[in-house]
């Protein structure tokens, strides 16, 4: 564990993966403006929900509601079972899409464009699998659960999905009230940025 609580752990040629805690104080989105791209990150680090989609051989985009698990270089982590679609279809193409969702009302959701791996590190599966229980719960999981968790994503032939975002679109909340408010419902185009993009002064509708 690292220095705040997180799992640290050790991967590849030496790099550390800090898996982020969860957060007790989510992002909230502006009603009136834009994210920022630096809110855009920190709205992706404090949630815990997306929906993950991917495109289909023969159909639309491919869709399923998932917990996932930011760390400290933004890569996002999430645990599937190897026979499912997701894998697959990582296996197949990178680009995938996660739209990560608020839980709140009126809520905001971002999308998150990224480039996906499988990444074979079991240990860091381990850890994500008890992450992802605490997400579910609100409670971490003790140490002494590890071996089961090991077991079941043994068991059920789970794999690790390492996400790397590149851009993000958001699309800030907006909520009517009543059919007679005297503020007017406001709505603006937004659009892509790099996940990486600096700051700037934000417009507002």
């Amino acid at each position: 564990m690292g220095p705040t609580g997180e799992v640290v752990r050790e991967h590849g040629r030496g790099a550390a993966v800090r898996l982020l805690p969860l957060s007790k104080d989510p992002f909230r989105a502006p009603t009136d403006r834009d994210m920022l791209p630096s809110e855009r990150r920190e709205f992706v680090r404090t949630h815990r929900t997306c929906i993950f989609g991917y495109g289909r051989q023969s159909d639309g985009p491919a869709m399923s509601v998932v917990y996932y698990v930011p760390s400290d270089n933004d890569d996002l982590f999430v645990a599937t079972m190897g026979a499912r679609a997701k894998a697959k279809a990582v296996a197949r193409n990178a680009k995938i899409s996660l739209c990560v969702l608020d839980e709140i009302w009126p809520f905001a959701y971002l999308q998150v464009y990224c480039d996906a791996v499988i990444d074979g590190d079991e240990e860091l599966l381990v850890d994500v699998m008890m992450a992802v229980a605490e997400r579910m719960s609100g409670e971490p999981l003790g140490p002494e659960l590890r071996p089961m968790v090991k077991a079941m994503g043994e068991e059920e032939g789970r794999v690790l999905l390492r996400c790397r975002p590149y851009a993000t679109f958001v699309t800030p909340p907006r909520h009517l009230h009543s059919n007679d408010q005297e503020e007017m419902l406001t709505h603006w185009v937004s659009a892509s940025m790099p996940w990486d993009a600096p700051d700037f002064a934000p417009d507002r509708p």
